[in-house]
């Protein structure tokens, strides 16, 4: 007879750190939209807060999809982008609920998590469309060099996925609010921190990667892999 107080084995025991990866991944992109309803300047530079912790989503975007392949990243940039719409929601209906009558800060909190559809909007559309770019560029240039020069892909899928994500994003949230040549500056600014940051990351992102790899019992190099996107 069975003891009910005996800890059974789960039916399904996963391995790897794909979860860990994508909670973290998930997590610096609902932060750095916060961050982001900020613009900051520092002398003639000008960006928003979401510029300090945003670049690394895309760090984390390039182990998923390095180790996990462009099915696997897609999963975790669709998860990001929905939990994104959830928060936006979910601010929204914190914004128009009643406030009690202690709570006097309502102006900023409308202020600075208030519900703007035109800062959702380019949060969304420049996350989804920077992401996907971005994870797909790196799975090409991958399948094309058989798993050599790292640095290539991951600069590479950078230098396309945050293109695409900084002119998607200033163009749609601060077009018109910031004009000329501010919102010039606005723009190459962002671009160029991001990919810096990327680069500046190489150190770390090289090992982290590594790391990932040998603890992936599944994963399959490039060179023996049946097909790029995976």
């Amino acid at each position: 007879m069975t003891d009910p107080c005996v800890e059974h084995e789960p039916a399904h025991r996963r391995s790897g750190n794909y979860d860990i990866i994508v909670a973290l991944f998930c997590g610096l992109l609902l932060i750095s939209n916060i961050g982001a309803t900020k613009l900051i300047q520092f002398g003639p530079i000008i960006t928003d807060g979401g510029a300090f912790l945003f670049p690394l989503t895309y760090i984390f975007g390039d182990v998923i999809s390095e180790v996990y392949g462009f099915r696997k990243a897609r999963r975790a940039i669709l998860l990001g982008f929905g939990l994104s719409i959830l928060a936006s929601l979910t601010f929204f209906i914190v914004q128009i609920a009643p406030a009690a009558e202690a709570y006097e800060n309502q102006a900023a909190f409308e202020a600075v998590l208030g519900f703007v559809p035109r800062i959702v909007l380019a949060s969304l559309c420049g996350f989804l469309a920077g992401q996907l770019l971005n994870a797909y560029v790196l799975v090409r240039i991958k399948a094309v060099t058989k798993e050599r020069h790292l640095w290539a892909r991951l600069i590479g899928s950078t230098l396309v996925g945050e293109l695409a994500d900084t002119v998607v994003f200033c163009t749609i949230a601060f077009y018109g609010i910031i004009t000329g040549g501010d919102f010039l500056n606005y723009v190459i600014t962002g671009y160029v921190y991001k990919v810096l940051v990327e680069v500046v990351m190489l150190p770390i992102t090289y090992p982290v990667i590594a790391m990932v790899k040998r603890h992936e019992p599944d994963y399959v190099p490039a060179g023996f892999a049946s097909g790029a996107i995976r």
